[in-house]
């Protein structure tokens, strides 16, 4: 049996004291070619180096950690503390894996019952039935890997709040610039907004992983719409224009801010749209309400329950059907990230909200072939409160050419 220096002694510290703190003997962390990001996240692997052949390590809730390698990579868990065993045979893999887990009864794994939480079920079925095998009960690692991968840094939080505070200020440039075009006569589409917006986005230094969100009318009831190379549609008075933007500083572990606001470019809002803004606003209003009543008393709430907060805003108007997606995402180094989602539509979300992590409340109303309204703000834990991020947000819906 071999040894390798404990370079993350402190991160294994902390991760035994969550595993003692929620009633588990053990974490146990598989990957086989790169089938689990969020294990070489956490355990802080070179996410370049993969492998070929299964690897496990398990970290139990006290003691030393344990690693099985295969005989052909025995080095690809050598950064991390803890003994070696060696595998070759598929025996030999069953034989090690069964006495890494002897004694224990309870462990958790990338694992979600009925695939409940689909982003944090990385682990196969067959090695599911595998670990059950070797004698121990496989529970879900859903909570742990928030509090890993999906909290904040101080220093993170300071980097979403600039991020927040920048996009704000953009949604009021790009306003302004949709009205100047549209008063001054000239031609304008939603690709020239959004050129308009990425060049923005980048003067103040900020990145994103693909293209914001600019839609007029119809392509506004599209929550997932992009705007086409050429050919996008034209945006002129009396449209219903959408902006949904997402970026952070280029400074690694730089987390993400993301917003959505909504305008008639106009010198009016018409009746309806000014009825389903509101609706769409209550509703997010409602899950923030939920989470800072929550969060201030010390209650614990799950994600889906915020998601019923908002939605049952929008079922009780008779527009349940028009909702088509979850309220809201975790928010981290990725703009969706691995913590709690507002979500008992497309998943129920059993996650707890847990302090420092960060997340966005959007609801939107969809009437397609018309228009859609989407309010986005973010939200971060304090441990003691909900603190909206970059305000102010969205209260009212203006006309642009009053």
């Amino acid at each position: 049996m071999e040894k390798t220096p404990p370079a993350q002694a402190q991160d294994i510290e902390a991760i035994q004291k969550a595993l003692n703190d929620r009633g588990f003997d053990g974490w146990l962390f598989f990957d086989f070619r790169g089938s689990d990001p969020i294990a070489r996240r956490i355990l802080g692997l070179d996410a370049a180096r993969q492998g070929t052949r299964r690897w496990y390590y398990f970290v139990p809730a006290q003691g030393e950690p344990h690693k099985l390698n295969h005989a052909i990579e025995p080095g690809m868990l050598d950064s991390l503390p803890g003994d070696r065993e060696i595998y070759l045979s598929w025996r030999s893999l069953q034989d090690g894996l069964k006495a890494m887990l002897a004694g224990r009864r309870r462990i958790a794994m990338q694992y979600s019952p009925r695939n409940e939480v689909p982003y944090v079920s990385r682990v196969d079925a067959g090695t599911v039935e595998l670990v059950r095998w070797s004698g121990v009960e496989v529970a879900s690692s859903a909570d742990l890997v928030q509090l890993f991968d999906a909290t904040l840094t101080d220093s993170q939080l300071e980097s979403h709040r600039r991020a927040a505070r920048i996009l704000r200020s953009l949604i009021d440039d790009v306003f302004g610039f949709v009205a100047a075009e549209v008063r001054a006569g000239r031609p304008l589409a939603e690709r020239d907004v959004l050129n308009f917006v990425e060049g923005r986005l980048g003067e103040n230094r900020l990145i994103w992983d693909h293209s914001p969100i600019v839609g007029v009318n119809a392509d506004a009831a599209n929550p997932h719409f992009e705007v086409p190379a050429a050919g996008s549609a034209p945006v002129r008075r009396g449209d219903l224009l959408l902006v949904d933007m997402w970026a952070k500083e280029s400074v690694p572990g730089s987390i993400y801010a993301d917003i959505t606001w909504t305008a008639v470019v106009g010198d009016r809002v018409p009746d309806e749209v000014e009825r389903i803004f509101r609706l769409v606003r209550d509703a997010r209003d409602a899950a923030v309400s939920r989470a800072r009543e929550a969060f201030r008393s010390g209650q614990p709430v799950h994600g889906y329950e915020l998601d019923r907060a908002a939605r049952a805003v929008i079922d009780k108007a008779g527009l349940g059907d028009r909702f088509i997606h979850r309220t809201g995402h975790s928010i981290h180094e990725e703009g969706h990230g691995n913590g709690a989602n507002l979500d008992d539509l497309e998943t129920h979300d059993t996650r707890l909200m847990l302090p420092r992590t960060l997340f966005s409340v959007e609801p939107g109303i969809y009437l397609p072939g018309r228009f859609g309204i989407r309010s986005e703000v973010n939200v971060y834990h304090t441990g003691s409160d909900a603190e909206v991020t970059g305000p102010p947000h969205q209260d009212e819906i203006r006309p642009l050419l009053d």
